[in-house]
C-alpha cells in the first residue's frame, strides 16, 4: 500500500465560547471563557447549576426553518459546524469525486431532549401525537447523514458513540478510511447537546459536576488544588481530512498533518479512570507509534483536562508515564477550563484548536490555574497563551467506560 499520508484542510467549531473558528480561536487564545448560568431550564433543585451554553446560536441563519423543525440541537450544531469545514476547505464535489468523499460524525447522548420530549408526550398525548420524523430528528448518525445529503458526498457514511472519545474516535477513524484507501476526503467530528435536565441531574448525582455556582467563569480549572468537577458543556467540532497528495493537487490550504491515531482500554471502572493513567498512557504510545513520532519530538499537549479530581491527576501520572523525562518540557493545556467539557464534542473542537495550535505556533492557556495541585506539577500553561516553536501536537479524549483516544498532529511547511 502506498504511504497515504492525511493532512486538515478545513476546520468548523461551535462551542461555548463561539460560533465560528475564528471567534472559538481569539476567545480560546485569551482564556476568555463561555460558562455561566444555565438558561435553559430552571436550576433551582440542581446542585450543579453552571454549564458551557452556546450563546446566541440560531440554526435558520445557516439550515431552512424547515430543516431545523426536524432536528435535535445536536444534529444542528453538528451540520452547521460540517458546513463552515466544508467551505473552508475549498471543496468542490462533482459526479467523479463524490463516491470519494465521506463523513464521520458522531455524538455520545444523541437527540436526548427529544427523547425526553417525546416520552412525554406519549404519556400526556398517546402515541398518535409523536412526530413522524422523531426518529430522524434524535438518532446520532443523522449529522453524518445530512452533509452527506447536503453536499453529494457518496464515500463512507459513519457515526460512533464512544462517550467523550467520540469526536477523536470518528478523526482517527476517518484518517484511516483515507490512510487505507476507502476515500480522498473525510469530514469527521462530533456534536453534543446534552444540557438538558435529566443529564445536568444524573452527572450532579453521580458527583462529577462542579457546583461553584456562585463563580461559573472559574468554575472549570484543570490541574487547580481547589478543583470540584466538571463543567458541562455543548457544541460541535468538525474537521476536513484530505489525502495530501490530493490536496496540494487542488491547491487547499493546509493547516497540519494527521500523522498518528491511538486507540486503548483502561478494563479498569465503568466512569473513573485507571488511578496511575495506565489505560491513558498506553494510548498516547500507541498514538506516537502509529505516527512515528519519537515522544521528545513532541512540544504541546491539548490535553483531556476536565477539571475533576480523579481524572486530572491520573493524566497527569499518564503524560508523566508515556514521555518520561521529556514530560517536564512539554507545554500542556486544557481549553476545557474556559469551554467546559463538550463530552463527545470536546475531542472535535480541541482538535479544531490542537491542529491552529500547530498551524499559528501558540498555546492556548489553562484558564483559572491559580493554585496548581502539588501532584499535577508540569507545565500546564497557566493564565496566558505562549508563543513558541510546535513542530508536533498531541489531543487526548477519555471516556466514561475506559474509552481511549489520541490524535497527533504534525507541523508541515
Amino acid at each position: 500500500m502506498d504511504n497515504r499520508r492525511v493532512v486538515v484542510t478545513g476546520l468548523g467549531a461551535i462551542s461555548p465560547v463561539g460560533i465560528g473558528v475564528e471567534e472559538n480561536w481569539s476567545n480560546v487564545i485569551a482564556g476568555r471563557s463561555g460558562i455561566g448560568r444555565v438558561t435553559f431550564f430552571d436550576t433551582t433543585d440542581f446542585p450543579a447549576q453552571i454549564a458551557g451554553e452556546v450563546k446566541g446560536f440560531d440554526a435558520t441563519r445557516f439550515i431552512s426553518e424547515k430543516e431545523v423543525r426536524h432536528m435535535d440541537r445536536f444534529i444542528q450544531l453538528g451540520v452547521v459546524a460540517g458546513m463552515e469545514a466544508f467551505v473552508d476547505s475549498g471543496l468542490t464535489v462533482t459526479e467523479a469525486n463524490a463516491s470519494r468523499i465521506g463523513v464521520h460524525v458522531g455524538s455520545g447522548t444523541g437527540g436526548v431532549q427529544t427523547l425526553v420530549d417525546t416520552a412525554f408526550t406519549i404519556r400526556d398525548k398517546g402515541p398518535r401525537r409523536v412526530s413522524p420524523f422523531y426518529v430522524p430528528s434524535s438518532i446520532i448518525n443523522m449529522i453524518a447523514g445530512h452533509l452527506s445529503i447536503r453536499y453529494g458526498l457518496k464515500g463512507p457514511n459513519l457515526a460512533m458513540a464512544t462517550a467523550c472519545s467520540t469526536a477523536t474516535h470518528a478523526i482517527g477513524d476517518a484518517a484511516r478510511l483515507i490512510e487505507y484507501g476507502d476515500a480522498d476526503v473525510m469530514i469527521a467530528g462530533a456534536a453534543e447537546a446534552a444540557i438538558t435536565e435529566s443529564s445536568l441531574a444524573g452527572f450532579g448525582r453521580a458527583k462529577a459536576l462542579s457546583t461553584r455556582n456562585e463563580s461559573p467563569e472559574t468554575a472549570s480549572r484543570p490541574w487547580d488544588a481547589e478543583r470540584d468537577g466538571f463543567v458541562l458543556g455543548e457544541g460541535a467540532g468538525i474537521i476536513v481530512l484530505e489525502e495530501m497528495k490530493h490536496a496540494r493537487q487542488r491547491g487547499a490550504r493546509i493547516y497540519a498533518e494527521l500523522a498518528g491515531f491511538g486507540l486503548s482500554g483502561d478494563a479498569f471502572h465503568i466512569t473513573s479512570p485507571s488511578e496511575d493513567g495506565e489505560g491513558a498512557a498506553r494510548c498516547i504510545r500507541n498514538a506516537l507509534r502509529n505516527a512515528r513520532v519519537a515522544a521528545d519530538s513532541v512540544q504541546y499537549i491539548n490535553a483531556h483536562g476536565t477539571s475533576t479530581p480523579l481524572g486530572d491527576r491520573a493524566e497527569s501520572l499518564a503524560l508523566k508515564a508515556a514521555f518520561g523525562s521529556h514530560a517536564k518540557d512539554l507545554a500542556i493545556s486544557s481549553t476545557k477550563s474556559v469551554t467546559g467539557h463538550l463530552l463527545a464534542a470536546a475531542g472535535g473542537v480541541e482538535a479544531v484548536y490542537t491542529a491552529l495550535t500547530v498551524h499559528h505556533q501558540i498555546a492556548p492557556p489553562t484558564a483559572n490555574l491559580t493554585k496548581p495541585d502539588p501532584e499535577c506539577d508540569l507545565d500546564y500553561v497557566p493564565l496566558v497563551a505562549r508563543r513558541m516553536p510546535i513542530d508536533v501536537a498531541i489531543s487526548n479524549s477519555f471516556g466514561f467506560g475506559g474509552t481511549n483516544g489520541t490524535l497527533v498532529f504534525r507541523r508541515i511547511e
